[in-house]
């Protein structure tokens, strides 16, 4: 049985451009043909050994017959072939290849017929697999590796590097996963209405995760760890092309897109790290504020015309959109920015947000504004290890000039960062202040 047409090697290609061909087929396809495997086969296992089947044979025919012009179709087929093979070889084709060839038939098996990231059927596997992968049964931790493995396509070394976890560590995470899925009959579907809303935050605060991990990482010497970012941008794309109507998927995006804007201006040439006032907004990536911001305004006037209230991501999103448009730190509309976190907490009452809303608060009314609701949640006591509630509350101490509580609180910020870049940065203020003590 063919894999696949492939076209005409022009001139040749070199063993290192076909490895090339075949990498960006991984990072481009893996998780549209696991998700469709995954439906058919009904086991993850199984899926994702025929998807490294199918990868093995394109290393090895694509140098002699030319990369296919449809590569993730042909790696499809490959896989399927595969996953036939090894059932044939398990001795279970009386029962399993019947039902797998059935299977198989109602989606005609011919390469053409493959329209990957087009077709009904292959989104919906996408849709099933975002949240089977996201199953509240499952831990936290396991939900991110689950995703970024069979979504992301990320490799087990790479996500391991990226939570600084050991590879074997991570290896369990996932087998443990997906024995959960198979011993508590997890289903492989789009939850039913009465569940979608509950099951959906659950998707979106993975993505979320992952992101944030990405553009804040709590541990290790790199502020920002891109792959990841990039990642969570790309699955929540897919979400919120699999759900459009779904004002939260939409939010969650634009959100992210508007955090990752400011990426590269978060750390200075020299490393260090550069607060929002003072990064360089040239440094701004304009491609990502514009989608952005399209985003939120279309979201936005969505959620008007149907009378509802915005969600916590679109909120977040909004927030965001309020720093892109401002040309300057000074031209920033901080009251209008207040005003959102006020809708924000009524939404999500946590001490981050309260304490994120003491900061705006400060920025339009003043510091000692800010500082007194920073006090407060402070005397409750929920974010005392947390270490930017201590940088923050010491910034407006110091704005007012009460240095030397300014570099107790700064002192205690440096404790409690994990992340070396931000500890660098708390320590240079607390020797700032301390210096004008």
């Amino acid at each position: 049985m063919s894999d696949g047409d492939h076209a005409p090697a022009e001139g040749g290609v070199a063993g290192s451009d076909v490895r090339g061909h075949v990498e960006q087929t991984f990072r481009d396809e893996s998780g549209r043909v696991l998700a469709t495997l995954i439906r058919v086969l009904g086991d993850f296992d199984l899926a994702e050994e025929a998807l490294s089947d199918a990868f093995v044979a394109a290393l090895e025919t694509w140098p002699r017959d030319g990369v296919p012009r449809n590569p993730g179709a042909w790696i499809t087929t490959a896989a399927r072939n595969r996953a036939l093979d090894r059932i044939r070889r398990a001795r279970l084709q009386a029962l399993k290849l019947a039902e797998l060839e059935g299977a198989l038939a109602d989606g005609g098996g011919q390469e053409d017929d493959v329209r990957l990231g087009s077709d009904s059927r292959l989104a919906d596997d996408r849709l099933r697999l975002v949240f089977t992968c996201c199953h509240p049964a499952l831990a936290m931790d396991a939900r991110v590796a689950l995703t970024l493995r069979t979504l992301g396509g990320l490799t087990t070394p790479e996500i391991a590097r990226a939570f600084l976890v050991p590879e074997a560590t991570l290896a369990q995470r996932l087998v443990r996963a997906k024995r959960k899925i198979r011993d508590a009959g997890i289903p492989y579907r789009v939850p039913p209405d009465d569940l979608l809303a509950e099951r959906l935050d659950g998707v979106l605060a993975v993505l979320y995760l992952v992101f944030n991990e990405g553009y804040s990482a709590t541990a290790g010497d790199a502020l920002v760890r891109r792959e990841l970012c990039a990642e969570a941008i790309r699955l929540a794309r897919l979400v919120a092309e699999l759900m459009p109507d779904q004002q939260e998927t939409v939010g969650l995006l634009a959100l992210l897109l508007l955090q990752d804007s400011r990426r590269d201006a978060r750390v200075g040439p020299d490393g260090s790290l550069a607060l929002l006032e003072d990064q360089d907004r040239e440094r701004w990536d304009r491609g990502e504020i514009a989608e952005g911001l399209a985003l939120v305004d279309g979201a936005l006037a969505a959620a008007l015309a149907g009378g509802l209230r915005p969600g916590p991501y679109l909120l977040q999103a909004a927030i965001a959109a309020g720093h892109a448009r401002a040309g300057r730190a000074d031209e920033t509309d901080w009251r209008a920015i207040a005003r959102l976190y006020d809708a924000l907490v009524a939404e999500v009452p946590t001490p981050v947000v309260e304490l994120n809303r003491a900061v705006a608060v400060a920025m339009a009314d003043g510091p000692r504004a800010g500082l007194a609701l920073m006090d407060a949640l402070g005397a409750e006591g929920a974010l005392d290890g947390y270490h930017l509630f201590h940088a923050a509350r010491a910034d407006l101490l110091r704005r007012v000039g009460r240095r030397d509580e300014a570099a107790l609180a700064y002192r205690r910020a440096v404790d409690l960062a994990g992340n070396q870049t931000e500890r660098a940065f708390l320590a240079r203020r607390l020797a700032e202040v301390r210096a004008d003590a």
